[in-house]
């Protein structure tokens, strides 16, 4: 019988084959009845254990917090700007399981850290945070909030970390440091040597493209108007003539977002009427004219 390192090593050779034959079908926007609607997610994400990746990030999210605290920049759960946050989560929750259906049962937290910067995040295992600079310098409308946290989420549910983790580890470390993640060796290199790297992530276009469509998709349904997606990105632009801000500088161009938005209303304008019911013509004004 073959010993349990080579059992384990048979089966990350499979897995990464694998991953490899499925690393190359990208993932797109299929029209539907039913909103957005994309490809199952790359196969490479299972390189790397979801369950400890999570419990990693949750460290790190505490330790954020612990650290905000400390320089008294941690919202306290009486802020309004906090609790607003929440409630805009509260109803883009219910929406999640269609992306994800363990996702449902995620400790899922929003946090809101007190930061000039224009930044928000989600890490793996539903830990939301934003930072007062994105709320106060874009005068952010509650749609455009949902906009911001609806993507940051779809980072999480279509777990792209994962994803970018396993491909830094194939073609940056390789197959020695893969092997000690997934336990065959080096006990002492695990998934919590990736902690330091998870808020500095930086996600693919194709990412990027992936976590915008999910994102309108899971805010129309939330009751959040999905042009505002349009505003945001006008925002965003104009915030970035000069030096890009830290949420925009690893994502691509604010024009081809909102073409990219613009070409999908038609598959989530219908889910955002149904969730304020009303008809398509009975649709507020536009925010974005």
């Amino acid at each position: 019988m073959r010993s349990f390192a080579a059992h384990w090593a048979a089966r990350t050779a499979a897995a990464i084959g694998l991953a490899f034959l499925a690393a190359g079908i990208p993932a797109f926007a299929q029209p539907s009845a039913e909103g957005i609607t994309l490809e199952r997610p790359s196969r490479l994400k299972n390189l790397v254990p979801a369950e400890q990746l999570e419990r990693t990030a949750g460290q790190q999210f505490a330790q954020m917090k612990r650290q905000a605290s400390e320089k008294n920049a941690l919202a306290a759960d009486d802020h309004p700007q906090l609790i607003r946050l929440r409630v805009i989560a509260k109803r883009l929750m219910p929406h999640i399981g269609r992306w994800n259906s363990k996702a449902v049962n995620w400790p899922w937290e929003v946090q809101l850290f007190g930061s000039n910067a224009i930044n928000a995040f989600c890490m793996p295992g539903g830990k939301i945070g934003f930072y007062t600079g994105i709320l106060d310098r874009l005068k952010l409308t509650d749609d455009e909030v949902a906009m911001i946290m609806g993507h940051e989420m779809a980072h999480a549910l279509r777990e792209h970390s994962r994803e970018r983790l396993a491909k830094h580890q194939l073609t940056g470390i390789g197959a020695t440091v893969l092997s000690s993640v997934l336990g065959l060796g080096e006990a002492g290199r695990t998934v919590m040597d990736y902690g330091a790297q998870l808020t500095m992530l930086k996600f693919s276009r194709d990412d990027e493209g992936e976590a915008d469509l999910i994102g309108l998709d899971i805010a129309a349904r939330a009751g959040f108007d999905p042009r505002a997606g349009i505003t945001l990105w006008r925002k965003m632009s104009a915030q970035s003539k000069n030096t890009p801000p830290q949420w925009l500088s690893t994502h691509p161009s604010g024009n081809n977002r909102i073409a990219e938005i613009e070409r999908h209303l038609d598959l989530v304008l219908p889910l955002f009427a149904q969730a304020i019911g009303v008809s398509i013509d009975q649709l507020p004004p536009d925010p974005s004219l």
